[in-house]
C-alpha cells in the first residue's frame, strides 16, 4: 500500500530545494544588477553624465578672419570681402539630388557639378556642412533665401572671401589663396579641423603662402545643443577667433605700378631696392595674372591659357628666373682681381679675340677695343680684358667674392620658390656634374656666361652691396606686423677694400655718364640724380664659328625664344646712392638698347616720387641719343 504521506513529504522537500535554488539565483542576479546599477549610477555617474553632455552639446570651430596685407603707403593689397554662399547638410534632406536640382534653377549649377556634389555630400558626415556654391551675387543670394522652405538641406550663409584690389600689379608679390588640398590638410597637424571648414582658404603663393601661419589667425569656438536626432537646437556659447596679423610691405605701390607699365608687353623683371635697409620698393614680373581668378576658381580654359603662354605669366621671374648675368657680372671679376693685387691702371690689348688653348675666345666687338684698363673695361664692356684677368685670378677667388655679394646664394626674402642661381667653381662642377673644371671655363665665367646664372633679385643685391660701399644689405618685403615696425638687420662689412669698391663704382659711372659708355644714351641728365650702371647681354643660343665668320644673325631676325636676354644693373644717385635696380628682359636683345632705358626711367620715377621733368633725360637732338655705336652689350 502506497504511503501517501511519504510521497507528499518527498514532493514538498523537492519543491523546497527548487525554491531555494531559484530564490538564490534570483538573489544573486538581483545582487549583480544592483551592484552594476550602483557602479553606473554612483561610481561612474560622472563619466556617463559627461558622455551624455558631449553627445548633447557639440563644439564647432569658427574660422578666423584672415589678416590683411598693405603697401608701404597703407593701400590694401589683400583684403576680405563678404562672401555669399550656400551649404548643404545631408541629414536635413531626404533627396540630395532633388534639392540640388531645385537650387540649379536659382544659380548656375551644371549637371556635372551636381553629380560631383552629390557624391561628396553622400560620403560626408550626416551633419557636415558641405560647400555647394560661393561668391554669389546679392540677387542670387536673395533668391535662395526667398525659396529656402523648398530647398531642403540647403542653407544660405554669409562669410568672407579674399580680394586683391590691385590684381596683376602685385600678383607675384602678394600671391593668392585657394582651397586646401589633401596634402595641405595632412601637413596641418592640429589645424586639420579648421582647414576642413566650408569656404576655408589658405595661402598658395607669394606672401599669402610664406606668411600663412601668421595671416591665418586663431580659430574661434562655439558650443551648440543638439536634440536626439542630431539637429542643432540653439547656440550655448560663442568665442570668435582672433584675426590674423596685418602685414605692411615695403612695396612702393606707385613705383611698382610704374615698373610694370614700363616693362609693358615684355617678359621680364624689375627689382628696386633701398641700399641702406634692404627695403624692396618694387618687385615687378611680367606678364602677370589676376589672383582673384584663383580665389573664384579658374575655368579649364583660363588655366590652359596661363599654362600655354610662352612668356610664363605664373612665374615670378624676379626671384625664380635664373639667367646668365652676362656683362653685369664683370664687376665681380674686376673686384676679385683688384682684391688679389691686379693694378687697375694696367692695360691689356684687345684685337677682338683671345687665343687660349686651342680656341679663340671672342670679344663682342669684332674689331676689338685696343688697349683697355680697369675703368675702360667696364665702360666699354671689353670681353678680352676680363678673359685676361679671370685666368690670372682663378675661378675659386672669383666665386668666393661673388658669393659674398649674393650670387650663387639663395636670397633671404619672404617669398616662396626663390632660386639660388649658380656660381660655379671646381667643387660645384665635381659635385653636380661629376667632371673636372677646365681652364677655359674660367674665361666664360669671367664674363658671366657658361654655367653662371643669377636671378634679377640677386643682381639687385649685388648692385646694392657695391653701391653702399660693401655692406651685407639683405632684401626684405615685410616692414611691419600689426602696426609695429620691424627693424631691418644691422649691416656688417663684407671684408672688401673700400678703395677697390670705389674703382668699380667709378667704372660703373663711366658706363652711363661718359661719352663712349655702353649706356651713355640712356643716362640721366638731371644734376644730382645721375645713375651709374652696367649693361649686359646674355646669349641664349650657341653661335658657331661659321656664323661668326659670315656675320652673327641679328636678334630681330631670330625667333623670340632664341634672342638674347637684355640686362642692366644700376644705382642712383651716383654721388650719394640710395636706390639699386636690376632689369632683365627675356629675349629682349641688347642690354644697352632695351634694359638700360627701362632702368633709367624707373630710377627717375623713384627719385622724383613720380613723373620727372623733361630735361632729366637726353634730348632727341643729342647726337648720341637713339643710336648705339657700341652694339648690344
Amino acid at each position: 500500500m502506497i504511503d501517501r504521506r511519504k510521497i507528499q513529504a518527498s514532493t514538498n522537500s523537492r519543491f523546497t530545494r527548487r525554491s531555494l535554488v531559484l530564490f538564490g539565483s534570483q538573489l544573486s542576479l538581483a545582487g549583480i544588477l544592483g551592484s552594476r546599477m550602483y557602479q553606473l549610477q554612483v561610481v561612474e555617474s560622472g563619466h556617463y553624465t559627461e558622455r551624455a553632455e558631449r553627445s548633447r552639446i557639440r563644439p564647432r570651430l569658427i574660422a578666423p578672419v584672415r589678416g590683411e596685407i598693405y603697401s608701404r603707403d597703407g593701400t590694401a593689397l589683400a583684403e576680405n570681402r563678404q562672401n555669399y554662399r550656400v551649404v548643404m547638410v545631408r541629414e536635413q534632406t531626404d533627396d540630395i539630388r532633388l534639392s540640388l536640382q531645385k537650387l540649379s534653377a536659382l544659380i548656375e549649377l551644371t549637371s556635372e557639378r551636381q553629380e560631383e556634389l552629390y557624391e561628396t555630400i553622400r560620403k560626408s558626415s550626416p551633419f557636415a556642412h558641405v560647400l555647394v556654391a560661393e561668391n554669389l551675387t546679392w540677387d542670387e543670394f536673395a533668391d535662395i533665401n526667398a525659396n529656402a522652405p523648398a530647398l531642403h538641406g540647403i542653407s544660405p550663409e554669409i562669410g568672407l572671401t579674399r580680394h586683391y584690389p590691385k590684381t596683376d600689379i602685385t600678383a607675384h608679390i602678394v600671391g593668392y589663396v585657394g582651397a586646401p588640398d589633401n596634402e595641405d590638410i595632412k601637413r596641418a597637424g592640429t589645424a586639420k579641423g579648421l582647414l576642413k571648414l566650408p569656404g576655408m582658404r589658405i595661402g598658395k603663393n607669394g606672401i599669402e603662402r610664406i606668411a600663412e601661419d601668421s595671416l591665418r589667425g586663431t580659430a574661434g569656438l562655439r558650443r551648440v545643443e543638439r536634440n536626439v536626432h542630431g539637429r542643432t537646437i540653439r547656440e550655448l556659447f560663442r568665442q570668435d577667433g582672433i584675426q590674423g596679423e596685418r602685414l605692411d610691405l615695403t612695396i612702393d605701390l606707385d613705383l611698382q605700378k610704374y615698373a610694370i607699365e614700363r616693362l609693358g608687353d615684355e617678359s621680364g623683371a624689375v627689382i628696386v631696392m633701398d641700399i641702406n635697409d634692404g627695403d624692396v620698393l618694387a618687385l615687378a614680373s611680367t606678364p602677370g595674372y589676376d589672383p582673384n581668378d584663383f580665389v573664384l576658381g579658374l575655368s579649364q580654359q583660363q588655366w590652359n591659357a596661363l599654362r600655354g603662354n610662352e612668356k610664363n605669366p605664373l612665374m615670378n621671374k624676379a626671384v625664380a628666373g635664373a639667367y646668365p648675368p652676362g656683362s653685369t657680372f664683370k664687376m665681380m671679376t674686376l673686384l676679385a682681381a683688384l682684391e688679389n693685387g691686379i693694378n687697375p691702371t694696367d692695360s691689356y690689348y684687345c684685337n677682338g679675340a683671345l687665343w687660349f688653348g686651342n680656341r679663340h675666345f671672342n670679344c663682342w666687338k669684332r674689331g676689338g677695343h685696343g688697349f683697355v684698363d680697369a675703368i675702360t673695361s667696364i665702360k666699354r664692356s671689353c670681353d678680352v680684358y676680363f678673359y685676361e684677368i679671370a685666368q690670372q685670378v682663378g675661378i675659386s677667388k672669383i666665386a668666393e667674392l661673388s658669393r659674398r655679394f649674393g650670387l650663387g646664394v639663395e636670397p633671404e626674402i619672404e617669398l616662396p620658390r626663390v632660386k639660388s642661381g649658380v656660381m660655379p667653381d671646381r667643387g660645384w662642377k665635381e659635385a653636380v656634374l661629376g667632371e673636372p673644371w677646365y681652364s677655359g671655363e674660367t674665361l666664360n665665367a669671367g664674363i658671366g656666361q657658361g654655367y653662371t646664372t643669377a636671378t634679377p633679385l640677386q643682381l639687385a643685391i649685388m648692385t646694392a652691396r657695391l653701391a653702399n660701399g660693401g655692406y651685407n644689405v639683405k632684401p626684405r618685403l615685410i616692414r611691419g606686423r600689426n602696426g609695429q615696425a620691424i627693424k631691418p638687420e644691422p649691416l656688417r662689412p663684407l671684408g672688401v677694400d673700400a678703395k677697390n669698391i670705389a674703382i668699380v663704382r667709378k667704372a660703373m659711372s663711366s658706363v652711363t655718364n661718359e661719352l663712349g659708355g655702353t649706356a651713355y644714351k640712356s643716362r640721366i641728365t638731371a644734376t644730382g640724380k645721375e645713375m651709374s650702371g652696367k649693361t649686359g647681354t646674355a646669349q641664349v643660343r650657341r653661335i658657331s664659328v661659321a656664323e661668326r665668320q659670315t656675320g652673327v644673325i641679328k636678334n630681330e631676325d631670330l625667333p623670340w625664344r632664341l634672342r638674347d636676354h637684355a640686362l642692366f644693373v644700376a644705382f642712383a644717385p651716383t654721388d650719394k646712392p640710395r636706390y639699386a635696380i636690376a632689369v632683365v628682359v627675356e629675349h629682349g636683345g641688347g642690354g644697352s638698347t632695351v634694359a638700360a632705358p627701362i632702368a633709367r626711367d624707373v630710377l627717375l620715377h623713384a627719385q622724383y616720387k613720380g613723373k620727372p621733368p623733361p630735361d632729366s633725360v637726353p634730348k632727341e637732338a643729342d647726337p648720341i641719343f637713339g643710336q648705339d655705336p657700341l652694339g648690344p652689350v
